[in-house]
Protein backbone atom coordinates (compact mmCIF):
# COMPACT_ATOMS: atom_id res chain seq x y z
CA UNK A 1 0.00 0.00 0.00
CA UNK A 2 2.99 2.35 0.73
CA UNK A 3 4.42 1.92 -2.67
CA UNK A 4 0.76 2.70 -4.11
CA UNK A 5 0.16 5.73 -2.27
CA UNK A 6 3.49 6.88 -3.07
CA UNK A 7 3.17 6.51 -6.61
CA UNK A 8 -0.46 7.75 -7.09
CA UNK A 9 0.99 11.23 -4.43
CA UNK A 10 4.40 11.51 -7.16
CA UNK A 11 1.51 11.36 -9.98
CA UNK A 12 -0.48 13.87 -8.76
CA UNK A 13 2.46 16.09 -7.95
CA UNK A 14 3.75 15.87 -11.28
CA UNK A 15 0.78 16.34 -12.99
CA UNK A 16 0.55 19.36 -11.58
CA UNK A 17 3.81 20.60 -12.86
CA UNK A 18 3.30 19.22 -16.30
CA UNK A 19 -0.23 21.82 -16.32
CA UNK A 20 2.00 24.25 -14.87
CA UNK A 21 4.96 25.75 -16.43
CA UNK A 22 6.08 27.32 -13.50
CA UNK A 23 6.36 30.98 -11.75
CA UNK A 24 9.78 32.80 -11.70
CA UNK A 25 11.81 32.79 -8.63
CA UNK A 26 12.11 36.08 -6.55
CA UNK A 27 15.13 37.81 -6.96
CA UNK A 28 16.19 38.84 -11.16
CA UNK A 29 17.60 35.41 -11.89
CA UNK A 30 17.48 37.14 -15.59
CA UNK A 31 19.36 39.89 -14.17
CA UNK A 32 21.93 37.56 -12.26
CA UNK A 33 22.73 35.46 -15.37
CA UNK A 34 23.16 38.87 -17.21
CA UNK A 35 25.34 39.95 -15.00
CA UNK A 36 27.64 36.79 -14.69
CA UNK A 37 27.44 36.79 -18.26
CA UNK A 38 28.98 40.08 -18.30
CA UNK A 39 32.13 39.51 -15.87
CA UNK A 40 32.46 36.31 -17.99
CA UNK A 41 33.17 38.20 -21.12
CA UNK A 42 35.14 40.76 -19.21
CA UNK A 43 37.75 38.56 -17.29
CA UNK A 44 39.76 37.72 -20.05
CA UNK A 45 40.84 41.43 -20.59
CA UNK A 46 41.39 41.38 -16.90
CA UNK A 47 43.34 39.10 -16.52
CA UNK A 48 46.46 37.76 -18.92
CA UNK A 49 48.52 34.54 -19.73
CA UNK A 50 48.32 31.57 -17.83
CA UNK A 51 44.91 32.79 -16.03
CA UNK A 52 43.23 33.14 -19.56
CA UNK A 53 44.07 29.58 -19.63
CA UNK A 54 42.86 29.07 -16.73
CA UNK A 55 39.66 30.67 -17.58
CA UNK A 56 38.96 28.47 -20.63
CA UNK A 57 39.65 25.39 -18.85
CA UNK A 58 37.16 26.28 -16.60
CA UNK A 59 34.53 26.51 -18.99
CA UNK A 60 35.34 23.24 -20.63
CA UNK A 61 34.90 21.37 -17.16
CA UNK A 62 31.63 23.11 -16.64
CA UNK A 63 30.86 22.34 -20.13
CA UNK A 64 31.56 18.62 -19.37
CA UNK A 65 29.39 18.79 -15.57
CA UNK A 66 26.76 20.14 -16.90
CA UNK A 67 26.37 16.95 -18.96
CA UNK A 68 27.25 14.92 -15.72
CA UNK A 69 24.60 16.99 -14.13
CA UNK A 70 22.43 16.12 -16.80
CA UNK A 71 22.61 12.72 -15.84
CA UNK A 72 23.10 11.65 -12.78
CA UNK A 73 21.51 14.80 -11.03
CA UNK A 74 18.06 14.97 -13.30
CA UNK A 75 17.78 11.52 -13.95
CA UNK A 76 19.32 9.96 -11.32
CA UNK A 77 22.16 7.58 -13.44
CA UNK A 78 25.29 6.79 -11.67
CA UNK A 79 27.74 7.66 -13.98
CA UNK A 80 31.80 7.00 -13.60
CA UNK A 81 32.92 7.05 -16.72
CA UNK A 82 31.60 10.65 -18.39
CA UNK A 83 35.58 10.96 -18.60
CA UNK A 84 35.44 8.26 -21.44
CA UNK A 85 32.39 10.41 -23.47
CA UNK A 86 35.46 13.56 -22.96
CA UNK A 87 37.91 11.30 -24.66
CA UNK A 88 36.28 10.53 -27.46
CA UNK A 89 34.93 13.93 -28.43
CA UNK A 90 39.06 15.11 -28.07
CA UNK A 91 40.05 12.63 -30.36
CA UNK A 92 37.36 13.13 -32.62
CA UNK A 93 38.63 16.80 -32.90
CA UNK A 94 42.67 15.28 -33.15
CA UNK A 95 41.71 12.92 -35.82
CA UNK A 96 39.39 15.70 -38.07
CA UNK A 97 42.19 18.39 -37.72
CA UNK A 98 44.89 15.52 -38.73
CA UNK A 99 43.60 13.02 -40.85
CA UNK A 100 40.49 15.20 -42.48
CA UNK A 101 42.57 18.84 -42.67
CA UNK A 102 39.25 20.20 -41.34
CA UNK A 103 39.19 23.15 -39.61
CA UNK A 104 39.03 23.74 -35.22
CA UNK A 105 36.04 25.18 -35.41
CA UNK A 106 33.92 22.84 -37.44
CA UNK A 107 35.05 19.77 -35.27
CA UNK A 108 32.83 20.47 -32.12
CA UNK A 109 29.52 19.61 -33.92
CA UNK A 110 30.82 16.55 -35.25
CA UNK A 111 31.92 15.22 -31.99
CA UNK A 112 28.84 16.26 -30.46
CA UNK A 113 27.08 13.94 -33.03
CA UNK A 114 29.34 11.24 -32.44
CA UNK A 115 29.93 11.43 -29.04
CA UNK A 116 25.78 11.16 -28.72
CA UNK A 117 25.40 7.87 -30.99
CA UNK A 118 27.72 6.46 -28.74
CA UNK A 119 26.18 7.56 -25.57
CA UNK A 120 22.58 6.45 -26.66
CA UNK A 121 24.40 3.18 -27.81
CA UNK A 122 25.34 2.31 -24.38
CA UNK A 123 22.78 4.59 -22.53
CA UNK A 124 19.87 2.17 -23.87
CA UNK A 125 21.16 -1.42 -22.11
CA UNK A 126 22.30 0.49 -19.01
CA UNK A 127 19.25 1.89 -18.74
CA UNK A 128 18.15 -1.49 -17.74
CA UNK A 129 20.65 -0.96 -15.16
CA UNK A 130 20.35 0.46 -11.66
CA UNK A 131 22.46 2.19 -8.93
CA UNK A 132 25.84 0.01 -7.97
CA UNK A 133 25.00 -1.81 -10.96
CA UNK A 134 25.09 1.17 -13.94
CA UNK A 135 28.19 2.82 -11.36
CA UNK A 136 30.02 -0.69 -12.09
CA UNK A 137 29.01 -0.13 -15.79
CA UNK A 138 30.53 3.40 -16.39
CA UNK A 139 33.47 2.29 -13.97
CA UNK A 140 34.09 0.06 -16.93
CA UNK A 141 33.83 2.54 -20.04
CA UNK A 142 36.37 4.88 -17.74
CA UNK A 143 38.89 2.03 -17.27
CA UNK A 144 38.46 0.63 -21.01
CA UNK A 145 38.86 3.93 -23.43
CA UNK A 146 42.51 4.99 -22.09
CA UNK A 147 43.49 0.86 -22.98
CA UNK A 148 41.57 1.14 -26.43
CA UNK A 149 43.10 4.56 -27.60
CA UNK A 150 46.69 3.26 -26.82
CA UNK A 151 46.18 -0.25 -29.12
CA UNK A 152 48.92 -0.45 -31.74
CA UNK A 153 46.43 -1.08 -34.39
CA UNK A 154 45.06 2.51 -33.46
CA UNK A 155 48.01 4.35 -33.35
CA UNK A 156 48.64 5.38 -36.92
CA UNK A 157 44.76 7.28 -35.75
CA UNK A 158 45.07 8.31 -32.03
CA UNK A 159 48.88 8.46 -31.61
CA UNK A 160 49.48 5.72 -29.17
CA UNK A 161 50.31 6.08 -25.48
CA UNK A 162 52.58 9.14 -26.46
CA UNK A 163 49.24 11.14 -28.02
CA UNK A 164 49.29 13.96 -30.55
CA UNK A 165 49.90 17.92 -30.37
CA UNK A 166 47.55 20.07 -32.57
CA UNK A 167 47.93 23.04 -33.62
CA UNK A 168 46.70 25.88 -31.80
CA UNK A 169 44.47 27.98 -33.35
CA UNK A 170 45.39 31.59 -34.05
CA UNK A 171 43.11 34.14 -33.37
CA UNK A 172 41.35 35.73 -36.47
CA UNK A 173 41.03 39.54 -34.77
CA UNK A 174 44.82 39.61 -34.01
CA UNK A 175 44.80 43.22 -33.61
CA UNK A 176 41.78 42.96 -30.89
CA UNK A 177 42.19 39.46 -29.32
CA UNK A 178 45.53 37.46 -28.47
CA UNK A 179 45.35 33.58 -28.95
CA UNK A 180 44.32 33.14 -25.44
CA UNK A 181 41.64 35.57 -25.24
CA UNK A 182 39.62 34.22 -28.77
CA UNK A 183 39.79 30.79 -27.62
CA UNK A 184 38.03 31.56 -24.16
CA UNK A 185 35.37 33.79 -26.07
CA UNK A 186 34.67 31.22 -28.29
CA UNK A 187 33.97 28.44 -25.53
CA UNK A 188 32.55 31.20 -23.40
CA UNK A 189 29.91 31.34 -26.47
CA UNK A 190 29.32 27.59 -27.05
CA UNK A 191 29.07 26.99 -23.27
CA UNK A 192 26.28 29.86 -22.92
CA UNK A 193 24.07 28.14 -26.05
CA UNK A 194 24.23 25.02 -24.68
CA UNK A 195 23.88 25.86 -20.82
CA UNK A 196 21.03 27.85 -22.19
CA UNK A 197 19.69 24.31 -24.52
CA UNK A 198 20.05 22.31 -21.26
CA UNK A 199 17.78 24.78 -19.42
CA UNK A 200 15.35 24.92 -21.81
CA UNK A 201 14.70 21.04 -21.89
CA UNK A 202 15.09 21.17 -18.14
CA UNK A 203 11.97 23.28 -17.19
CA UNK A 204 10.20 21.66 -19.90
CA UNK A 205 7.61 18.58 -19.67
CA UNK A 206 10.99 16.27 -20.61
CA UNK A 207 13.23 17.62 -17.85
CA UNK A 208 9.59 17.15 -15.83
CA UNK A 209 9.44 13.69 -16.74
CA UNK A 210 13.56 13.16 -15.89
CA UNK A 211 12.44 14.23 -12.36
CA UNK A 212 9.70 11.41 -12.14
CA UNK A 213 11.98 9.32 -13.36
CA UNK A 214 14.34 9.56 -11.18
CA UNK A 215 12.34 10.55 -7.64
CA UNK A 216 9.58 8.18 -8.65
CA UNK A 217 9.92 5.76 -11.40
CA UNK A 218 6.98 3.71 -10.33
CA UNK A 219 4.68 6.85 -10.70
CA UNK A 220 6.41 7.54 -13.89
CA UNK A 221 5.64 4.36 -15.14
CA UNK A 222 2.18 4.59 -14.45
CA UNK A 223 2.08 7.40 -16.75
CA UNK A 224 3.06 5.83 -19.71
CA UNK A 225 6.65 7.09 -19.70
CA UNK A 226 8.67 4.68 -21.60
CA UNK A 227 12.09 4.83 -18.77
CA UNK A 228 14.43 3.29 -20.86
CA UNK A 229 13.77 5.63 -23.75
CA UNK A 230 14.08 8.68 -21.45
CA UNK A 231 17.31 7.79 -19.98
CA UNK A 232 19.14 6.36 -22.99
CA UNK A 233 18.42 10.01 -24.74
CA UNK A 234 19.59 11.25 -21.72
CA UNK A 235 22.66 9.34 -21.32
CA UNK A 236 23.10 9.97 -25.22
CA UNK A 237 22.41 13.79 -24.69
CA UNK A 238 24.23 13.99 -21.66
CA UNK A 239 27.48 11.94 -23.46
CA UNK A 240 26.55 15.19 -26.72
CA UNK A 241 27.48 17.60 -24.00
CA UNK A 242 30.63 16.24 -22.50
CA UNK A 243 31.91 15.22 -25.76
CA UNK A 244 31.43 19.19 -26.46
CA UNK A 245 33.59 20.05 -23.73
CA UNK A 246 36.18 17.36 -24.80
CA UNK A 247 36.58 18.91 -28.39
CA UNK A 248 37.27 22.44 -26.64
CA UNK A 249 39.48 21.26 -24.52
CA UNK A 250 41.29 19.47 -27.24
CA UNK A 251 41.17 22.83 -29.06
CA UNK A 252 42.28 24.60 -26.13
CA UNK A 253 45.30 22.53 -24.79
CA UNK A 254 46.23 21.71 -28.55
CA UNK A 255 47.51 18.05 -27.05
CA UNK A 256 45.65 15.08 -26.44
CA UNK A 257 46.69 12.10 -25.08
CA UNK A 258 45.16 8.62 -23.38
CA UNK A 259 46.70 9.54 -19.81
CA UNK A 260 45.18 12.82 -20.07
CA UNK A 261 41.19 10.79 -19.68
CA UNK A 262 42.18 8.31 -17.55
CA UNK A 263 39.77 6.83 -14.34
CA UNK A 264 40.50 10.09 -12.17
CA UNK A 265 39.67 12.45 -14.44
CA UNK A 266 36.20 10.78 -14.82
CA UNK A 267 35.77 10.65 -10.98
CA UNK A 268 37.31 14.58 -10.77
CA UNK A 269 34.22 15.13 -12.90
CA UNK A 270 31.91 13.80 -10.74
CA UNK A 271 33.27 15.29 -7.67
CA UNK A 272 33.37 18.84 -8.89
CA UNK A 273 29.40 18.06 -10.23
CA UNK A 274 28.67 16.92 -6.31
CA UNK A 275 31.19 19.69 -4.97
CA UNK A 276 29.12 22.18 -7.36
CA UNK A 277 25.52 20.79 -7.07
CA UNK A 278 24.30 17.75 -8.73
CA UNK A 279 21.03 18.72 -9.36
CA UNK A 280 21.56 22.16 -10.78
CA UNK A 281 22.66 23.83 -13.80
CA UNK A 282 24.68 26.29 -12.39
CA UNK A 283 26.33 23.92 -10.04
CA UNK A 284 28.38 22.72 -12.80
CA UNK A 285 29.99 26.04 -12.76
CA UNK A 286 31.02 26.43 -9.45
CA UNK A 287 32.04 22.62 -9.40
CA UNK A 288 34.36 23.79 -12.36
CA UNK A 289 35.54 26.20 -11.17
CA UNK A 290 36.66 24.47 -7.88
CA UNK A 291 38.56 21.18 -9.95
CA UNK A 292 40.29 23.74 -11.88
CA UNK A 293 41.69 25.97 -8.53
CA UNK A 294 41.35 24.04 -5.49
CA UNK A 295 44.23 21.41 -6.59
CA UNK A 296 46.68 24.54 -7.23
CA UNK A 297 45.63 26.42 -4.34
CA UNK A 298 45.69 23.31 -2.11
CA UNK A 299 49.63 22.91 -3.17
CA UNK A 300 50.60 26.15 -2.39
CA UNK A 301 48.72 26.38 1.18
CA UNK A 302 50.23 23.11 1.52
CA UNK A 303 53.36 21.90 -0.12
CA UNK A 304 54.43 19.08 1.42
CA UNK A 305 50.64 16.86 1.11
CA UNK A 306 48.28 19.00 -1.67
CA UNK A 307 46.25 16.34 -1.87
CA UNK A 308 45.85 15.78 1.82
CA UNK A 309 44.69 19.77 2.29
CA UNK A 310 42.27 18.91 -1.10
CA UNK A 311 40.50 16.50 0.69
CA UNK A 312 40.15 18.13 3.75
CA UNK A 313 38.53 20.92 1.57
CA UNK A 314 36.19 18.45 0.01
CA UNK A 315 34.62 17.19 3.62
CA UNK A 316 34.72 20.55 4.42
CA UNK A 317 32.19 21.40 1.68
CA UNK A 318 30.06 18.20 2.18
CA UNK A 319 29.94 19.06 5.71
CA UNK A 320 28.99 22.62 5.30
CA UNK A 321 27.11 22.22 1.91
CA UNK A 322 25.77 19.28 1.72
CA UNK A 323 23.50 20.55 -1.41
CA UNK A 324 26.56 21.43 -3.30
CA UNK A 325 28.10 25.12 -3.52
CA UNK A 326 24.87 26.02 -5.21
CA UNK A 327 22.81 24.65 -2.94
CA UNK A 328 24.91 27.06 -0.13
CA UNK A 329 24.72 30.15 -2.34
CA UNK A 330 20.51 29.77 -2.73
CA UNK A 331 20.28 28.72 1.47
CA UNK A 332 22.19 32.13 1.49
CA UNK A 333 20.42 34.25 -0.51
CA UNK A 334 17.19 32.76 0.70
CA UNK A 335 18.24 33.96 4.42
CA UNK A 336 18.97 37.39 3.17
CA UNK A 337 16.36 38.03 1.47
CA UNK A 338 14.27 36.70 5.07
CA UNK A 339 16.28 39.27 6.95
CA UNK A 340 15.56 41.82 4.39
CA UNK A 341 11.83 41.33 4.40
CA UNK A 342 11.58 41.93 8.20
Amino acid sequence: MTDATDATDATDAFRATARSPGTPRPGGPALRVGAAIALAVIAPFVVQGYHVFQLTQILVFALAMLGVNLVTGFSGQISLGHGAFYALGAYTTMILQTQAGLPYWATPPVAAVVCFAVGYLFGRPAARLDGLYLALATFALAVTMPQILKLDALASWTGGAQGIVLDKPTSPVAAVLDDDQWLYLLSLAVVIAVFFATWNVIRGRTGRALVALRDHPVAAATMGIDIVAYKARVFGASALITGVAGSLGAIATAYVSPDSYSLFFSIQLLVGSVVGGIASIAGAVFGAVFIELAPDLASKLWAGAPWALYGILLIVCMLAMPGGIAGGVRTLRARLAGRSSK
